[in-house]
């Protein structure tokens, strides 16, 4: 008699352990008999649907040291840039150096959008330098009193595209005989302007301003060549303002 006892007590303990195991991993319903049951109890009033058998499988052998954190660092824009190869050899350099030129010729929207188009140009970015107020704002420099120049900012692959190239492209997107003005824009934001970063970029910049000014303009050009300063991107919305609003132009002609 107690050994038939134990024994039904066995049965009733597995049949309720499978109610609970059912109750777990079978899907919800507002009906579900279980659900009601363990409800009325004080439990779970719902039910979680049952994971795949390879989640389980999975979670089974998982150990934290198997997570692997995912990245989103932003790489340093005046680094090195890696450029895509179709070399598939693993010793193959994927890095290409790079140099900084840095154009004030007007509104920098359309000088934005013109250098990003020319062949080996990496990048181009709108800001303002050559002023005294650290961190310039757009609203600053348009007061005319911080001294900062509308200026692009562009990374390039000088192995693709040289320094002269560049200089010679700056002087025809714009007239560098107007002084602080370029078009319907008028203010020293808007001179006309180039900054070095180096000795060698000095040279040719002052060559091809003497070469050009020995002829080709009516007028003086009056283009500022002087040492780069530091560098402050402009707003988020100015940077390739032209294509986010669906404009061709900044009265700059795109395709010259």
């Amino acid at each position: 008699m107690i050994r038939a006892k134990l024994l039904l007590s066995l049965g009733a303990a597995a049949v309720v352990l499978g109610g609970l195991t059912a109750y777990r991993w079978h899907n919800p319903c507002s009906t579900c008999p279980i659900s009601m049951v363990i409800g009325a109890l004080g439990g779970p009033s719902g039910c979680a649907p049952a994971p795949k058998a390879e989640t389980l499988a999975a979670n089974s052998t998982a150990s934290p040291s198997q997570v692997i954190p995912t990245s989103h660092s932003t790489p340093d824009p005046m680094s090195t840039t890696p450029t895509p190869t179709t070399n598939s050899s693993p010793s193959a350099s994927t890095d290409v150096k790079t140099e900084t030129a840095m154009f004030g010729a007007g509104c920098f929207w359309g000088v934005e959008a013109i250098f990003h188009k020319i062949p080996g140009v990496i990048d181009a970015a709108s800001g303002y330098s050559g002023g005294t107020v650290p961190n310039a704002t757009y609203k600053q420099v348009c007061t005319d009193k911080t001294g900062h120049a509308e200026v692009v900012q562009i990374k390039f692959d000088p192995s693709k595209v040289s320094y002269q190239t560049l200089v010679e492209k700056f002087f025809k997107l714009h007239d560098p005989t107007q002084l602080d003005r370029q078009g319907p824009d008028y203010g020293s934001q808007y001179r006309s302007a180039i900054f070095f970063y180096s000795p060698e970029q000095q040279k040719t910049a002052e060559a091809v301003k003497a070469r050009l000014n020995a002829g080709k303009y009516k007028g003086n050009i009056v283009t500022e060549i002087s040492k780069a300063a530091e560098f402050y991107r402009a707003e988020e919305y100015h940077q390739r303002y032209l294509e986010k609003n669906g404009i061709d132009n900044c009265h700059i002609p795109q395709d010259d």
